[in-house]
């Protein structure tokens, strides 16, 4: 029985006569005449000799050797031998990993850390010919690089579609783990968009991958690419059950760009992120978790210029929903510099649209900060036990905004056990900013005490929400 390019054998029961479990031969026989071996070296500063003890005069090294005629521990067993060009510096293996053909003309697709720093990169095929490749482009944030070699009709693979990627399915791997050529391993596809990094929802699979399978391909039963692998968990540095791909539509928006332009060019909209907890969106009236909350927002930022203010929580970017903060940073990554974003928010219990422009990452602004005046204001007393100062001017300029109060004193009530502390400053309270002190005092005596309140509190360059219960 076969479905697509996947043979599958019978393997009966008393119990279920109807059991099959898969052939990977034919799909392997296809595959892998377009997965390559990759080994990067470097140069190195040849020493003017081998074999010596360190510590130890060479004439000294030389009589162990000749006159006990059996190894001591810390004595080479050879005598040391001069190098062809001594002090000159010298190729030597850095690396071995794993990559595959995506164009007939030599395009390969593997891993950023793979080639990174690599002084030549060789690339072997299953027939033996070996090539001295170019790199082309890499993006160390993706970990993807695009290699070529000067080769014509080479084999090729398909590439899938890996937003069609289902839990569970069967997938396998072809690369080159400890350098051993086109090894393949399979398994099931575990789990889908975990989060290890800002731009990178890994598909996890039990597929063994070890050192060496970095870059190689992760494919679906129809033999298409559908993932790169590119790491493991493990505590042992070898294959603990659990691994990691790139899907391929991610993949392979980088590497439309390495391909072109030899960089990675991402949208930028200049917001510091901080993760939604289940305290924080009930205490917002968001209900469940979601969205992205904004700890800080770049000051002449796109962010900033569109209107987006600490303590907002982003819903939304141009009609896709923002589940998780790190959502964010892959959906402003993909967009196209320069272009208008539309952006939701959530703000005092209410949800507003704005229009971001979207910036380079490439561009970076410097903040410049400036030493602060001590407000002269008298520090006042209120309801929830710390002590509170109007902010000067120069304080505000410094944080970036608009009014506040200072924490002179944290005391020992409601706000001081719920994490604040002296030197913060808060900004607002549930939908109120917080404008003046004797304005923070009238709001405080106004809480209702048996109800979560957020406290938007300014610390450093972050602005956090606290959820409090006024007692």
């Amino acid at each position: 029985m076969s479905l697509g390019h996947l043979s599958f054998i019978p393997l009966a029961s008393a119990q279920n006569p109807r059991v099959m479990i898969p052939d990977f031969a034919d799909l392997v026989e296809k595959a892998s005449p377009a997965v390559v071996n990759i080994r990067t070296t470097e140069k190195v500063q040849a020493q003017q000799a081998q074999g010596g003890i360190p510590g130890m005069p060479e004439e000294q090294a030389e009589f162990f050797r000749r006159f006990f005629g059996v190894p001591i521990p810390g004595v080479p067993s050879t005598p040391k031998q001069a190098q062809p060009n001594p002090g000159k510096p010298q190729e030597s293996d850095r690396g071995v990993g794993s990559g595959f053909i995506i164009e007939s003309n030599g395009l390969i697709l593997t891993n950023a850390h793979v080639v990174e720093g690599a002084n030549t990169i060789y690339v072997t095929l299953t027939d033996k010919r070996e090539y001295k490749a170019k790199l082309l482009g890499l993006d160390k944030r993706t970990d993807i690089a695009v290699v070529k070699i000067e080769a014509r009709d080479l084999p090729k693979l398909t590439l899938g579609d890996s937003s069609r990627v289902r839990v569970g399915e069967w997938v396998l791997a072809i690369g080159s783990p400890f350098g051993l050529e086109n090894t393949v391993t399979a398994g099931i596809v575990s789990a889908k968009s975990r989060d290890t990094g800002d731009y990178l929802p890994f598909i996890q699979t039990d597929v063994a991958v070890n050192p060496g399978n970095s870059g190689g391909p992760l494919l679906n039963t129809a033999g298409q690419v559908i993932g790169i692998n590119s790491q493991i968990f493990s505590r042992s540095g070898g294959y603990m059950g659990i691994s990691f791909a790139i899907p391929i539509d991610e993949a392979m928006r980088v590497a439309d760009q390495l391909k072109t332009s030899g960089k990675m060019t991402r949208g930028r909209i200049g917001v510091a992120l901080g993760e939604m907890t289940k305290e924080v969106a009930e205490s917002l009236g968001l209900g469940k978790p979601r969205g992205a909350y904004v700890r800080n927002v770049d000051p002449g930022g796109p962010a900033s210029a569109g209107g987006i203010e600490s303590g907002d929580v982003i819903l939304s970017f141009n009609g896709r929903e923002i589940a998780k903060s790190t959502d964010l940073p892959r959906l402003v990554g993909e967009t196209k510099p320069g272009a208008n974003a539309t952006v939701q928010v959530w703000r005092k219990g209410a949800n507003r649209e704005l229009t971001v422009t979207v910036g380079d990452s490439e561009s970076t602004q410097a903040a410049s900060k400036k030493t602060d005046t001590p407000s002269s204001n008298s520090p006042n007393a209120n309801a929830l036990g710390v002590t509170v100062t109007d902010l000067s001017d120069a304080k505000k300029k410094e944080l970036n905004i608009k009014s506040g109060i200072e924490v002179t004193t944290a005391g020992d009530g409601a706000l001081a056990r719920a994490g604040i502390r002296a030197g913060d400053v808060i900004i607002r309270i549930g939908d109120a900013d917080i404008t003046g002190v004797k304005q923070f005092e009238t709001l405080v005596k106004s809480l209702d005490t048996n109800k979560a309140v957020p406290v938007f509190v300014r610390r450093a360059d972050s602005t956090l929400v606290i959820p409090v219960r006024p007692k």
